[in-house]
Protein backbone atom coordinates (compact mmCIF):
# COMPACT_ATOMS: atom_id res chain seq x y z
CA UNK A 1 0.00 0.00 0.00
CA UNK A 2 2.84 2.43 0.89
CA UNK A 3 4.30 2.35 -2.70
CA UNK A 4 1.42 2.92 -4.73
CA UNK A 5 0.73 5.91 -2.28
CA UNK A 6 3.90 7.69 -2.58
CA UNK A 7 4.09 6.76 -6.64
CA UNK A 8 0.28 8.68 -6.33
CA UNK A 9 1.91 11.50 -4.60
CA UNK A 10 4.89 12.01 -6.60
CA UNK A 11 2.84 12.14 -9.78
CA UNK A 12 0.16 14.66 -7.91
CA UNK A 13 3.16 16.59 -7.27
CA UNK A 14 4.49 16.99 -10.90
CA UNK A 15 1.40 17.89 -12.08
CA UNK A 16 -0.12 20.29 -9.60
CA UNK A 17 3.59 22.20 -9.40
CA UNK A 18 5.58 21.80 -13.27
CA UNK A 19 2.49 21.98 -14.31
CA UNK A 20 1.85 18.86 -16.45
CA UNK A 21 -2.09 18.45 -17.44
CA UNK A 22 -2.91 15.14 -18.41
CA UNK A 23 -4.16 16.85 -21.77
CA UNK A 24 -0.83 17.62 -22.18
CA UNK A 25 1.59 14.52 -20.74
CA UNK A 26 2.15 11.67 -18.88
CA UNK A 27 3.73 10.37 -16.00
CA UNK A 28 4.71 6.92 -15.79
CA UNK A 29 6.71 4.41 -13.45
CA UNK A 30 7.62 1.90 -16.58
CA UNK A 31 11.06 0.56 -16.74
CA UNK A 32 12.53 2.98 -19.41
CA UNK A 33 13.42 -0.06 -22.09
CA UNK A 34 13.91 0.99 -25.34
CA UNK A 35 10.33 -0.84 -26.67
CA UNK A 36 8.60 0.92 -23.82
CA UNK A 37 10.50 4.93 -25.49
CA UNK A 38 9.38 3.88 -29.00
CA UNK A 39 5.92 3.43 -27.85
CA UNK A 40 5.55 7.00 -26.41
CA UNK A 41 3.27 9.42 -28.21
CA UNK A 42 3.04 12.48 -25.59
CA UNK A 43 5.66 13.84 -23.53
CA UNK A 44 6.37 11.74 -20.40
CA UNK A 45 8.12 12.13 -16.76
CA UNK A 46 9.35 8.68 -16.22
CA UNK A 47 9.90 7.44 -12.40
CA UNK A 48 11.55 3.62 -12.27
CA UNK A 49 11.73 2.40 -8.99
CA UNK A 50 14.99 0.24 -9.13
CA UNK A 51 15.68 0.07 -5.23
CA UNK A 52 13.88 -0.63 -2.00
CA UNK A 53 15.52 -0.90 1.56
CA UNK A 54 15.46 0.14 4.90
CA UNK A 55 16.93 3.47 5.55
CA UNK A 56 19.90 4.39 7.95
CA UNK A 57 17.65 7.05 10.16
CA UNK A 58 17.04 5.72 12.66
CA UNK A 59 12.79 4.64 13.84
CA UNK A 60 10.52 6.56 14.44
CA UNK A 61 9.80 6.37 18.92
CA UNK A 62 7.02 4.69 19.53
CA UNK A 63 3.59 6.96 20.17
CA UNK A 64 1.38 7.16 22.59
CA UNK A 65 -2.43 7.74 22.18
CA UNK A 66 -6.08 8.21 23.69
CA UNK A 67 -8.12 5.80 21.75
CA UNK A 68 -11.76 6.29 20.66
CA UNK A 69 -12.78 4.16 23.82
CA UNK A 70 -10.87 6.52 26.21
CA UNK A 71 -7.88 3.42 26.73
CA UNK A 72 -4.54 4.50 25.92
CA UNK A 73 -3.29 3.01 23.16
CA UNK A 74 0.73 2.77 21.54
CA UNK A 75 2.33 1.93 18.23
CA UNK A 76 5.74 0.43 18.47
CA UNK A 77 9.01 1.67 16.84
CA UNK A 78 8.75 2.57 12.91
CA UNK A 79 11.12 1.41 10.94
CA UNK A 80 12.17 3.97 8.35
CA UNK A 81 11.96 2.43 4.67
CA UNK A 82 13.74 4.38 1.56
CA UNK A 83 13.22 4.21 -2.00
CA UNK A 84 15.42 5.08 -5.23
CA UNK A 85 13.55 6.17 -8.40
CA UNK A 86 15.16 7.39 -11.92
CA UNK A 87 13.80 10.10 -12.82
CA UNK A 88 13.82 10.89 -16.81
CA UNK A 89 12.11 13.52 -19.26
CA UNK A 90 10.62 12.51 -22.45
CA UNK A 91 9.76 14.51 -25.17
CA UNK A 92 9.70 14.98 -28.83
CA UNK A 93 13.35 17.03 -29.03
CA UNK A 94 16.37 17.02 -27.28
CA UNK A 95 16.03 20.76 -26.47
CA UNK A 96 12.63 20.05 -25.01
CA UNK A 97 13.72 17.03 -22.43
CA UNK A 98 16.47 19.22 -21.22
CA UNK A 99 14.14 22.23 -20.73
CA UNK A 100 11.04 18.98 -19.15
CA UNK A 101 13.94 17.55 -17.20
CA UNK A 102 15.78 20.75 -16.00
CA UNK A 103 12.05 21.47 -14.35
CA UNK A 104 11.73 18.32 -13.00
CA UNK A 105 14.82 18.22 -10.51
CA UNK A 106 14.21 21.94 -9.84
CA UNK A 107 10.53 20.93 -8.38
CA UNK A 108 12.17 18.30 -6.57
CA UNK A 109 15.36 20.53 -5.65
CA UNK A 110 12.55 23.07 -4.30
CA UNK A 111 10.64 20.54 -2.09
CA UNK A 112 12.46 18.30 0.17
CA UNK A 113 9.16 16.93 1.82
CA UNK A 114 6.08 15.73 -0.44
CA UNK A 115 3.18 18.04 0.71
CA UNK A 116 0.85 16.06 3.09
CA UNK A 117 -2.54 17.31 0.20
CA UNK A 118 -0.92 15.05 -2.76
CA UNK A 119 -1.00 12.08 -0.13
CA UNK A 120 -3.37 9.57 0.93
CA UNK A 121 -5.35 10.68 4.46
CA UNK A 122 -3.61 7.14 5.86
CA UNK A 123 -0.47 8.51 5.18
CA UNK A 124 0.03 9.39 8.85
CA UNK A 125 4.14 9.65 8.71
CA UNK A 126 5.64 13.08 6.03
CA UNK A 127 7.31 11.78 3.04
CA UNK A 128 11.14 12.64 2.69
CA UNK A 129 12.74 13.76 -0.72
CA UNK A 130 16.50 14.09 -1.61
CA UNK A 131 18.26 14.61 -4.80
CA UNK A 132 21.02 12.49 -4.23
CA UNK A 133 24.42 12.98 -5.69
CA UNK A 134 25.28 12.13 -9.07
CA UNK A 135 26.92 9.13 -9.76
CA UNK A 136 27.46 7.84 -13.30
CA UNK A 137 28.37 4.61 -13.23
CA UNK A 138 24.82 4.16 -10.80
CA UNK A 139 23.17 5.39 -13.24
CA UNK A 140 24.85 3.64 -16.33
CA UNK A 141 23.56 0.42 -14.24
CA UNK A 142 20.90 1.22 -14.56
CA UNK A 143 20.21 2.26 -17.82
CA UNK A 144 21.92 -1.09 -18.68
CA UNK A 145 19.48 -3.29 -17.07
CA UNK A 146 16.79 -1.78 -18.12
CA UNK A 147 18.31 -2.09 -21.67
CA UNK A 148 17.65 1.93 -22.72
CA UNK A 149 19.31 4.65 -23.89
CA UNK A 150 20.86 6.77 -21.94
CA UNK A 151 19.23 9.70 -21.06
CA UNK A 152 19.65 13.29 -18.39
CA UNK A 153 18.30 11.90 -15.61
CA UNK A 154 18.68 12.17 -11.66
CA UNK A 155 18.22 10.11 -8.43
CA UNK A 156 15.54 10.71 -6.28
CA UNK A 157 15.67 8.82 -2.54
CA UNK A 158 12.12 9.28 -1.03
CA UNK A 159 12.45 8.15 2.89
CA UNK A 160 9.34 7.68 4.84
CA UNK A 161 8.06 5.35 7.90
CA UNK A 162 6.44 2.12 7.45
CA UNK A 163 2.58 3.37 8.35
CA UNK A 164 1.99 -0.96 8.88
CA UNK A 165 1.82 -0.81 12.91
CA UNK A 166 -1.39 -0.65 14.68
CA UNK A 167 -1.93 1.12 18.17
CA UNK A 168 -2.53 -1.74 20.61
CA UNK A 169 -4.55 -0.98 23.94
CA UNK A 170 -2.67 -0.46 26.87
CA UNK A 171 -3.12 -2.46 30.26
CA UNK A 172 -5.06 -0.43 32.76
CA UNK A 173 -2.08 1.61 35.19
CA UNK A 174 -1.95 0.44 38.27
CA UNK A 175 -3.06 3.65 40.71
CA UNK A 176 -1.81 1.55 44.29
CA UNK A 177 -1.16 -1.74 45.62
CA UNK A 178 -3.46 -2.85 48.49
CA UNK A 179 -2.71 -5.94 50.54
CA UNK A 180 -4.76 -8.82 49.86
CA UNK A 181 -4.61 -10.58 53.45
CA UNK A 182 -5.68 -8.08 56.13
CA UNK A 183 -2.89 -9.07 59.43
CA UNK A 184 -4.99 -11.41 62.12
CA UNK A 185 -4.33 -10.93 65.87
CA UNK A 186 -2.12 -12.54 67.79
CA UNK A 187 -2.89 -15.74 69.45
CA UNK A 188 -1.36 -17.92 72.18
CA UNK A 189 -0.71 -21.55 70.87
CA UNK A 190 -4.24 -24.03 71.64
CA UNK A 191 -3.75 -25.52 74.89
CA UNK A 192 -0.62 -23.71 75.74
CA UNK A 193 -1.87 -23.70 79.56
CA UNK A 194 -3.68 -26.91 79.61
CA UNK A 195 -0.50 -29.18 79.52
CA UNK A 196 1.13 -26.95 82.45
CA UNK A 197 0.79 -27.69 86.37
CA UNK A 198 -0.38 -26.03 88.25
CA UNK A 199 1.55 -26.51 91.69
CA UNK A 200 3.67 -23.67 92.90
CA UNK A 201 7.62 -24.33 92.04
CA UNK A 202 9.53 -25.92 95.26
Amino acid sequence: MIIPTIDAGLEALVRAELPLDQQVGDVSFDPPSGTWSAALSRINVNFFLFGIGRSPQPPRPAVDRLGPDGRMQRRAPLPMLQLHYLVSAWAGTIRDEHQLIGDVLTLFMLNQVLPAEHLSPDMLSSVQLTVAHHDNNRAKDVWSTVGGTIKPSFELMVTTAIDAMPFLDLPPRAERVQSMVAPQPKTEPEGYFAGRSTRNPG
